[in-house]
């Protein structure tokens, strides 16, 4: 799936609860989301199943915000085409 098809699934689904929320709400939302992956990060064995879970939650809680906030994930990532967006260098030059 593309970050597109993905940022469309997402929307489909939670836009207009999401919407209904707001953008302060939501982002606290996402920032919670990121602690429990942080959680999971830090457990030893780690459980991959989890992870994943906690990566695509992470995924789809930024997806959210970028959506309430009209932009488009797929174009936005483009700043890194061609490496690092300020030296233009892969790896990173900087």
């Amino acid at each position: 799936m593309t970050i597109q098809k993905f940022q469309k699934q997402i929307e489909a689904i939670y836009y207009e609860r999401d919407a209904a929320r707001g953008v302060p709400l939501t982002f606290t939302w996402f920032v919670e989301e990121v602690g429990e992956l942080a959680k999971e990060i830090r457990k030893q064995p780690q459980d991959m199943e989890r992870l994943r879970e906690e990566f695509a939650d992470v995924f789809a809680w930024l997806i959210t915000l970028a959506s309430l906030l009209g932009i488009e994930l797929e174009e936005a990532v483009q700043i890194y085409a061609d490496g690092c967006p300020k030296c233009n260098t892969t790896p990173c030059d900087c």
